[in-house]
């Protein structure tokens, strides 16, 4: 489907501030703390160690292009996919550009837009009020129920059990989606375009998507705990 470009809902602007101590969001004079901020702060010790060890396998400038790379892939290939379904062209001729050309077609031409059947917005701001704050890929429906629906791009093939946090990311869209629009999204889909040609398509929903949500809300109690007792800086840098 081509989108109109106009959004369901009336999403409210807001601000975004990137710092040494995280993402933070300004919205109606809060300053709140971005969804992949709090996943970061209160990643569990066996993921901190995971991600540790791979840094000193990589060595850590070999690491940091990695990553560096990695995002700027993804943010080109966001473009191009929020592009394709407002009907518009993206192209960028670089190495990394060209890259995300053919992650970001192969989502396309696999018909993983096929179920996609109503578009709310792309790339909008959610925020659930005194808590946390972010921007979502995508809402609307697909394959008729409300969804959200999020990008990812990656090196290697992901397995299922691997992505816990990418659900729990949707979750917290579809929380705050649900609390200040009133609607009742539980479904998240995640789409993944790998570097080499899989496209994996990840969906959770039912009894599952209530527990990722319920599983979001006690990640932002633990840094809120966290915040509270001194272990992580306040992400409130001045705006």
């Amino acid at each position: 489907m081509i989108w109109n470009g106009t959004p369901k809902f009336n999403y409210q602007k807001i601000n975004r501030v990137d710092s040494t101590t995280g993402r933070v969001y300004s919205i109606n004079d809060e300053r709140l703390p971005s969804v992949t901020t709090i996943l970061g702060a209160t990643r569990s010790a066996d993921s901190e160690a995971k991600l540790a060890a791979w840094r000193q396998r990589e060595g850590e400038k070999k690491a940091d292009q990695i990553r560096d790379d990695a995002a700027a892939r993804g943010t080109i290939m966001h473009r191009i996919l929020e592009g394709h379904i407002k009907g518009e062209g993206h192209m960028d001729l670089t190495k990394l550009g060209m890259e995300a050309g053919t992650m970001a077609q192969n989502i396309i031409d696999r018909g993983h837009f096929s179920p996609l059947t109503e578009v709310w917005g792309l790339e909008m701001p959610l925020w659930y009020p005194g808590l946390y704050a972010g921007a979502s890929d995508v809402a609307g429906v697909y394959n008729g129920q409300p969804a959200i629906i999020d990008f990812k791009q990656s090196n290697k093939y992901k397995k299922r059990e691997w992505i816990d946090d990418y659900f729990i990311q949707c979750a917290a869209y579809a929380v705050a989606h649900n609390y200040v629009y009133k609607t009742n999204i539980q479904s998240g889909v995640i789409l993944i375009s790998v570097k080499g040609g899989d496209v994996l398509r990840y969906v959770s929903e039912g009894k599952e998507f209530q527990h990722f949500m319920w599983t979001w809300l006690g990640r932002v109690g633990q840094y809120y705990k966290q915040q509270a007792s001194g272990t992580i800086v306040p992400n409130v840098p001045k705006i």
